[in-house]
This record gives C-alpha cells, sequence and structure tokens, in this order.
C-alpha cells in the first residue's frame, strides 16, 4: 500500500512570553516529534484526552499552523511526493484542493448567509470549475450524503446538527480530496446522531476509498471508522497500532486506561486497568521522563527519569514504554 501522508519528527512549539519586553521564557510543547504515515484509502484514528496535541497535529497537516519543525511529505493522488511543512501560503494554494477538513462543530462552521447549494460548490467556485459542473457536483454530493436535492436552497439554520454536518462532509468531499482530516467531528453531536454520521463515513470509506486522519477523544467512536489508532498524550505518540489489536490488547497503561473508561453495555464487566487519576500534564512544565508516570500505577524508577522512545515491540505494534518488551501479552509476539 502507497503512502498518502508520511509525518517525521512533526513539532509544534507556542512560546511563553512575559515582561515588558515580552521575552520568551518557556515553550508549551503542544506537538513534541511526532511521526507517523497514512495508507492510501486507510483511516488512521489520533486519540487521546482534551490537551494532548491531536487537534494541533491536525491543524499542522493542513498547514493551517506552522510546524516549528518536522516533515510532512504529502503525495496527493496521480502527483509527486512533497514536503508541505517549508510551503508559503503562495506555494500551499494549490495543494489544497487535495486536503480537506470536516469540522468539529456543525453549527460554527457553515456560513449561515449562504444557501446550502453555495456552501458545496464554493471549493468548486475557487477552483475555476465551471458552473454547470459545480451545479452538477453540487447534487451528487447531497444524494451521496443522504440529503434531498431540495436542500441546495435552503439556509444551514433549517437544518439539524446531524444534517449540517452532513453537508460539511459533502463541501469537503466536493473536490475529490486526496486527504481528509475529520477532527471530532461527531463529538457536537446526540449519540444517536453519532451513530448515523459514523455509518455515513464507513459507507463513503467504501465507495470512495478515503484516505483519513481521524481525531478523536471517544475510543467507542474510533473503533468502528480506523484501520489504525495512534494514542497521544502532552504532544507525543505513546501507542500506535492496528485498531483489533490494539483494543484487544493495549500496550501502554495510558491506552489501557482510556479503555477501561469506554461505557460498557454490560454493568457486570470490568477492566483491569484501574481508571485514570489526574489530569494531563502541563504541556508547558512536562515531567521528567516519562510524562505519564505521575498517573501510572505502574510507574517505576526508571520512568521517572528516562523518557521511553517509541520503539516497535512486535510487528505492526509500537509503544513507548518501558514495560512494554517485558511483558508478555496475549496474542503479541
Amino acid at each position: 500500500m502507497s503512502n498518502v501522508l508520511e509525518v517525521d519528527a512533526l513539532t509544534k512549539h507556542f512560546p511563553i512570553r512575559s515582561g515588558l519586553l515580552h521575552r520568551e521564557v518557556g515553550r508549551i510543547r503542544a506537538v513534541d516529534s511526532v511521526s507517523f504515515h497514512l495508507g492510501r484509502g486507510e483511516t488512521l484514528a489520533l486519540v487521546g484526552e482534551s490537551g494532548c496535541g491531536k487537534t494541533t497535529v491536525a491543524r499542522c497537516l493542513l498547514r493551517a499552523l506552522a510546524p516549528t519543525s518536522g516533515t510532512i511529505r504529502f503525495t496527493p493522488e496521480g502527483g509527486r511526493e512533497i514536503d508541505l511543512a517549508p510551503l508559503s501560503r503562495r506555494q500551499l494554494r494549490p495543494l489544497r484542493r487535495h486536503m480537506q477538513m470536516i469540522f468539529q462543530d456543525p453549527y460554527a462552521s457553515l456560513n449561515p448567509r449562504m444557501l446550502v447549494g453555495d456552501i458545496i460548490a464554493e471549493p468548486m467556485l475557487v477552483n475555476g470549475v465551471p458552473v454547470a459542473d459545480r451545479q452538477a457536483r453540487v447534487r451528487e454530493l447531497l444524494e451521496l450524503v443522504g440529503l434531498p436535492d431540495t436542500a441546495r436552497t435552503r439556509f444551514p439554520f433549517a437544518f439539524s446538527g446531524g444534517q449540517r454536518q452532513r453537508i460539511g462532509i459533502a463541501r469537503a468531499l466536493a473536490l475529490t480530496p486526496s486527504l481528509i482530516v475529520a477532527d471530532e467531528p461527531v463529538s457536537a453531536l446526540d449519540v444517536s446522531v453519532q451513530a448515523q454520521i459514523i455509518n455515513l463515513l464507513l459507507d463513503l470509506q467504501d465507495r470512495l476509498r478515503l484516505s483519513m486522519i481521524f481525531v478523536a477523544h471517544d475510543l467507542g467512536v474510533v473503533r468502528h471508522v480506523s484501520d489504525r489508532v495512534a494514542v497521544m498524550y502532552v504532544g507525543r505518540i505513546v501507542e500506535t497500532g492496528p485498531t483489533t489489536e490494539l483494543y484487544r490488547q493495549p500496550l501502554h497503561p495510558y491506552t489501557a486506561a482510556l479503555l477501561a473508561s469506554v461505557p460498557k453495555p454490560d454493568p457486570t464487566q470490568r477492566d483491569a486497568a484501574p481508571p485514570l487519576a489526574g489530569d494531563v500534564a502541563d504541556a508547558g512544565n512536562v515531567p521528567k521522563g516519562c510524562a505519564f508516570h505521575p498517573r501510572c500505577p505502574h510507574a517505576q524508577d526508571l520512568c521517572r527519569q528516562v523518557r521511553p522512545e517509541l520503539l516497535e515491540v512486535a510487528p505492526g505494534r509500537m509503544s513507548a514504554c518501558h514495560r512494554a518488551r517485558e511483558l508478555t501479552f496475549a496474542g503479541v509476539s
């Protein structure tokens, strides 16, 4: 499988300034040397608690934020590989059509003064698609996301939250992008509506072979929509692996704790991992050693002194935990 995206040592630090001269007195390490790849037609989920840096990663991938360092090698369909990280706004402009985002808030992401047909057609208008082709494509997209053709002539306020998110998805698909970044696309919706949008995304994955980064904090949602999962904590990836294997046997205590927090339909079921205690570490003052050690029930002296690197501990499985190589897990060799 070829890769549509290869990210290497991606870093985004925000300066902390103080005093009359606004001198830099520290840095918030929002993203700290993150590396991963996305295969064509694959969905990779970035998961973690709020403040772990996953949305910052998403914004850097689309160059809504300029990274501090690192590379973002992007290969659009039928194009050549290019590093997005050093490009200027002018250099990025012709590449924008190949990268689109599905936003978290379906209410704030749509212009309330525009008709739905114009909202969906806007990316095509900006990229010079003829009027007749735009109109035909809008009709096609509305059908694709399960909305009636009459939606074209209505304003966003006339739709529910789930319907607005369908409009946002149609807009993201307008130019047939090679990469879609979905930033918590169902977190603002009711549970029943979440299921409908997830089913829509699954259908679109099958029909269009989408390549997608799916940002979420709800591991219950991620399980159904992703091929692989990357778990983030305080700006770093602490575990990656195929979704089925990672859910069956997590290799990092943080992943195990996140999975333990997912509600179970059977109240008699109990998880071996204890629930998370405390808050996410401060990205402006990251603890020495493993950033997770103040909350980890298995922390040792080594964890408090030496930061573990993200290493392959089994085929397709990577973990940043000192215990990962010492423990024997069922189904992991």
